[in-house]
């Protein structure tokens, strides 16, 4: 018998793009980020015929530090624009109009629900002030290689 060894890897990459009132770029930052074990089960759960977990749907900024399954501070959370596959790239987008996770964000995290839930992926970061007039975009990539 030949034994077969490959290994796989999950990476996933978070992009923002923080914009003022007049539309001009602010601050753009990027960051790889955690993959959970909540989104290792999830991914691999949808290549059942009849998946039993949520895919994920949703994205959440806060003020705190992540842990393993939750952000520390959610601020706010927002229905995922677009999802999309292309080869083995799953990207993710959404945004936050004027108004609506403001604050000094340091986290942010993909989930599988609007409220609680199972947190997918998870980003820390430096704080980035996000304005009462400002808008945000993410862009968060899933890699399976």
């Amino acid at each position: 018998m030949t034994k077969i060894d490959e290994t796989i890897t999950i990476h996933g990459h978070v992009s923002f793009v923080l914009r003022g009132e007049d539309g001009e770029i602010k601050d753009h930052w990027e960051e790889d980020n955690t993959v959970t074990a909540a989104g290792k089960a999830g991914l691999s759960d949808q290549t059942l015929a009849a998946p039993t977990l949520a895919k994920a749907g949703w994205m959440a900024l806060g003020t705190g530090t992540p842990g393993a399954t939750a952000l520390g501070t959610e601020l706010s959370r927002q229905a995922l624009a677009t999802k999309t596959r292309s080869t083995n790239v799953l990207t993710f987008t959404c945004s936050w109009a004027a108004g609506v996770g403001t604050g000094a964000l340091t986290e942010a995290g993909l989930f599988d629900a609007a409220s609680t839930g199972n947190m997918w992926l998870s980003a820390s970061f430096a704080a980035k002030n996000k304005g009462a007039s400002d808008t945000l975009s993410a862009t968060w990539t899933l890699t399976v290689g």
